[in-house]
C-alpha cells in the first residue's frame, strides 16, 4: 500500500526590486500556504543593495522586506506560515536584526546565514 505524499504549499512573492509590495499579503491571505518565499537576489537588486551599503554600512538588505513581514504578520502568526527569504542581500546580519526589532513581541525563530 503506497502512502499518500504530504502536501506542502509554497507561495512566492517579491521576485525583484520594485515588485508588488502587497504580493506577500495577497499570497498569505489568498489561500492555504505553508511557506512564503520572498526572493531578492536579482542582479539589479544586488547592485542597488551594494551601492546602498557603500553609502551606509548598516544598509545593503531589502528594506521593503521588513514592511512585507509587518503586513503579513497577523495572518502568518494565525496560520503558522513560515517565511523563507534571501532579503539580506549584502548585509544579512543587518536584515535579521531589523526583522527581530519588528517581531520582538512575538519571538518566532529567526535565522540568518551568510557566506563569503
Amino acid at each position: 500500500m503506497s502512502k499518500t505524499p504530504e502536501v506542502i504549499r509554497v507561495a512566492g512573492a517579491q521576485g525583484f526590486w520594485g515588485d508588488s509590495l502587497d504580493a506577500p499579503k495577497r499570497q498569505v491571505e489568498g489561500g492555504p500556504v505553508d511557506y512564503l518565499m520572498l526572493d531578492y537576489l536579482a542582479e539589479v537588486t544586488m547592485s542597488i543593495l551594494q551601492k546602498q551599503k557603500e553609502r551606509d554600512p548598516s544598509m545593503g538588505y531589502a528594506r521593503d522586506f521588513i514592511g512585507a513581514v509587518e503586513s503579513v504578520l497577523p495572518a502568518v502568526a494565525e496560520r503558522g506560515v513560515k517565511i523563507v527569504a534571501n532579503a539580506g542581500g549584502v548585509n544579512p546580519t543587518a536584515c535579521a536584526q531589523a526583522v527581530r526589532v519588528v517581531l520582538a513581541n512575538i519571538a518566532p525563530a529567526i535565522a540568518s546565514a551568510s557566506a563569503s
